[in-house]
């Protein structure tokens, strides 16, 4: 939790919005050619932030065209220069970190404590990858005296990458180190939903980099699809649902791109007998991501409590979820923000509705707050159900809202079965205090990412990444940034050139 004083020293940040709010591509910024705009509006408060362009194919060509011309030149700059370059653009974010914080809390929803946070972990995923240009290794293949045969790494050329409303310029900063480090070039889509704070980033790092190294095209699904099927993109990359994954490795199809994505999870948590009460009942609250209402890939909504503790750890949870408690994104004290658009809303209601339908009990949230002063927002209590079933809706989809859903266990075969049924594999909490235990669990998920008496926290330069649908490849760690490359083997005849 944040003391008096970070909260004193966060009232202070003022919102500074964007003045650009077009395409910025080529190291300039330029109106959309679509002539289309969406006013984005602060899920908080209801109120407007002005306009930001609606990008379309045309518009996605014009960046492309830019980046493949600005590959010609970043190709051939040294890693280490590249590096130097990268590890200015995370300086600049962290000497901004409050003023992009501020924006993020506005235009997408999220505490505006949790966006402070977003912006180290983006510096931090930017030197990370700037220290590991040098990694990009080849290797020699012993041919006899008189061949030398070698494989040396290339970058790909233009990179696309998608990122969702949850983590706007954390997601556009951090994203952008592997391909960029890797000497690609890139074109990012922000959010529809909240493009502001990635805007506003743009303007910051104006500069730094050559033109055309990093561009960015705000969006919707047109520009999306553009970016995706693009011939002279050579790889995209998505964070989002599994129905979007699905449809951008379509349009990628036609030209055999490599793809990356990190795509939906409905993960779980299993608790066993032995493990502790209080401390699953605090990693119960806290893996589902209270603090941006649970509107997270990697969040545990399924919580899979063996008989013997079931009652007390409800009983522990409803006490430990009272300090997420919906507020003002952009106030310093709040502890849960709001959900990102009204159609997310009503599909987050929709399923709290068909849980009360199918007989999940509730044990807390579940509606607005009564809060006055939050009337024009949109927000959702924290909610706990308690008793799911595998039949309900809300075991099995993906809701990607403050919903958790308490399955009570005894056998641990079912468990695991019922564990592993859903099309996702995205993460998994497992709590015991057997080692044995646990680690035969960790073994039996079918999950990409497990914590062992924890839960959501990220260690960079680990593998984070799904099975089943929850995505494709790996990211925050070597092989991301191995994934944007590409491995040439070069073979010389010796003999010929004593001959000679």
């Amino acid at each position: 939790m944040n003391t008096p004083v970070a909260l004193n020293s966060l009232a202070s940040i003022k919102l500074n919005l964007p003045k650009r709010r077009g395409a910025y591509y080529g190291g300039k910024w330029h109106e959309a050619k679509s002539g289309r705009a969406v006013d984005q509006i602060n899920p908080g408060t209801g109120e407007s932030l002005g306009p930001a362009a609606d990008c379309g194919a045309d518009d996605i060509d014009a960046a492309v065209k830019a980046a493949k011309a600005a590959f010609k030149v970043w190709r051939r700059i040294p890693p280490l220069e590249r590096a130097k370059m990268l590890k200015e653009v995370a300086r600049t974010l962290r000497e901004n970190a409050g003023e992009l914080a501020m924006i993020d809390a506005a235009d997408c929803g999220n505490p505006l404590t949790e966006m402070m946070g977003d912006a180290s972990v983006a510096a931090a995923q930017i030197d990370f990858f700037a220290g590991l240009v040098t990694e990009m290794k080849g290797a020699s293949i012993p041919m006899g005296p008189d061949r030398l045969n070698f494989s040396v790494r290339e970058p790909l050329g233009v990179v696309g990458r998608i990122v969702p409303f949850n983590h706007p310029f954390m997601f556009i900063a951090g994203k952008s180190a592997a391909p960029l480090a890797a000497g690609n070039t890139i074109v990012m889509k922000p959010p529809e939903q909240a493009p502001l704070s990635s805007l506003r980033l743009a303007e910051l790092i104006d500069g730094l980099l050559p033109p055309g190294v990093f561009n960015l095209v705000p969006g919707g699904k047109e520009a999306g699809a553009a970016l995706a099927s693009h011939p002279d993109v050579a790889k995209i990359s998505l964070i989002g649902s599994v129905p979007t994954g699905r449809a951008v490795m379509r349009a990628a199809s036609d030209t055999l791109k490599k793809v990356l994505f990190e795509l939906g999870g409905k993960n779980a948590l299993i608790a066993y007998p032995d493990a502790d009460p209080d401390a699953v009942a605090a990693g119960l609250v806290s893996g589902m991501n209270f603090t941006w209402c649970g509107q997270s890939c990697g969040s545990t909504s399924r919580a899979f409590i063996h008989e013997k503790i079931y009652d007390a750890v409800l009983d522990r949870v409803k006490d430990r979820i009272k300090y997420w408690k919906p507020g003002i994104p952009t106030d310093p004290s709040t502890t849960m923000g709001a959900i990102i658009s009204k159609v997310q809303f009503d599909r987050v209601m929709s399923y709290i509705d068909s849980a009360n339908k199918e007989g999940a009990r509730l044990v807390t949230g579940g509606k607005r707050p009564s809060d006055p002063a939050l009337a024009k927002g949109l927000y959702i209590e924290p909610t706990v159900f308690a008793d799911v079933k595998p039949s309900m809706r809300i075991f099995r989809e993906e809701i990607f809202g403050p919903v958790v859903g308490v399955v009570k266990w005894t056998e641990e075969g079912d468990m695991i079965d019922q564990v592993n049924s859903v099309e996702y594999g995205l993460t998994a909490s497992i709590w015991s205090n057997d080692v044995t235990t646990a680690h035969r669990a960790a073994m039996a998920v079918e999950a990409g990412f497990v914590w062992i008496n924890d839960t959501s926290k990220h260690f960079l330069g680990t593998p984070f990444g799904g099975y089943k649908q929850s995505g494709i490849g790996r990211e925050e760690c070597l092989d991301e940034l191995i994934s944007f490359t590409q491995e040439k083997n070069i073979n010389i005849n010796l003999a010929v050139a004593r001959k000679g």
